[in-house]
């Protein structure tokens, strides 16, 4: 079984869809909102650090979206500040650095780096992604199975908590469903 996994991991990165480690902050957010509603039993949208994408994501429901970029993106108005800063520290991070490391780590490219430098930097970045989309993968699925077990505990709250716990699972089992497809899972 594990031999499978490893030749259905999809590696063209026009086939992913999590294509680099910043690209998967919005399912480490969700993740963490998640944690949150479960340590906050009267925690609702209004409350949630991600209002707006929850929002989003139960207009929508899990039917009509094609991927949780496009269902987390129907929140999302434009980058902000904190966006910017956090995809730098995160950039910078690569190298032990914070956002102004992040800074010289994005600009590195236009340096021109050495074609060898860079085949090196790839294969580690490549195994650094896989690594990173299998341990979100497992702390999303821990996370949705939470929320279920949530959702059947508190099936009497208010419809504001049941919107929100519901929101929830809409985004987890979106990401899960495309974890799991960039890491060769079957379903």
């Amino acid at each position: 079984m594990g031999e499978k996994k490893k030749d259905s991991y999809v590696k063209k990165k026009k086939e992913m869809n999590f294509q680099s480690i910043e690209s998967m902050q919005s399912v480490v957010n969700v993740v963490n909102e998640a944690a949150e509603a479960l340590n906050d039993k009267a925690r609702t949208i209004k409350e949630s650090a991600i209002p707006e994408v929850l929002a989003g994501a139960l207009g929508a429901g899990i039917g009509g979206v094609g991927s949780f970029a496009a269902l987390y993106g129907l929140g999302v108005v434009g980058l902000s500040a904190a966006g910017i800063t956090s995809g730098l520290a995160a950039a910078g991070a690569v190298v032990g650095g914070g956002m102004v490391a992040g800074i010289f780590v994005l600009a590195a490219p236009v340096a021109g780096l050495a074609a060898v430098g860079v085949g090196a930097a790839s294969h580690l970045k490549n195994k650094q992604l896989r690594q990173e989309k299998e341990r979100l993968y497992k702390e999303a699925l821990r996370k949705h199975e939470a929320i279920i077990q949530a959702l059947k505990a508190e099936a009497s709250a208010d419809q504001e908590r049941i919107n929100y716990l519901q929101s929830l699972n809409i985004l987890l089992q979106q990401a899960i469903k495309d974890l799991r497809k960039d890491l060769g899972i079957a379903s």
